[in-house]
């Protein structure tokens, strides 16, 4: 079996999962509609600033934190009800991530289409 590139990843994860854009991501936002999870490292936070009211989950955290009996659900950070809305740096990560958690049984899950670069252009409050 041939190993696939991530090119290959991304196209076939693409296929699968729902992509938004910043500005419909804002509106559920404003809705409080939705939970926006940033999957960005620590390292990308500190240069380019934290997105006013997302929840910071590294990408390699995310299938444990998202687990439905981890704290953020018990201490109410994250509701399960809401739309799980992902971001990264650039809109790789975040495919990968939603296809992930596809894979856990998500189905109320979508990510950013340009992930950070997208939202800082858009009207989001950076912080």
């Amino acid at each position: 079996m041939a190993i696939k590139s991530l090119q290959t990843l991304v196209s076939e994860a693409m296929q699968e999962i729902k992509t938004i854009n910043a500005k419909e991501a804002l509106k559920m936002v404003e809705d409080k509609s939705c939970n926006l999870i940033d999957i960005r490292d620590a390292r990308e936070l500190e240069n380019t600033g934290k997105v006013k009211n997302s929840v910071h989950i590294t990408r390699g955290m995310l299938e444990i934190y998202l687990d439905p009996s981890s704290a953020l659900f018990q201490q109410g950070v994250l509701d399960p009800n809401k739309e799980m809305v992902l971001f990264c740096a650039g809109g790789v990560r975040s495919a990968l991530a939603v296809k992930a958690l596809k894979n856990m049984g998500y189905e109320k899950i979508s990510h950013i289409e340009g992930g950070f670069g997208a939202i800082s252009q858009s009207k989001f409050k950076i912080v």
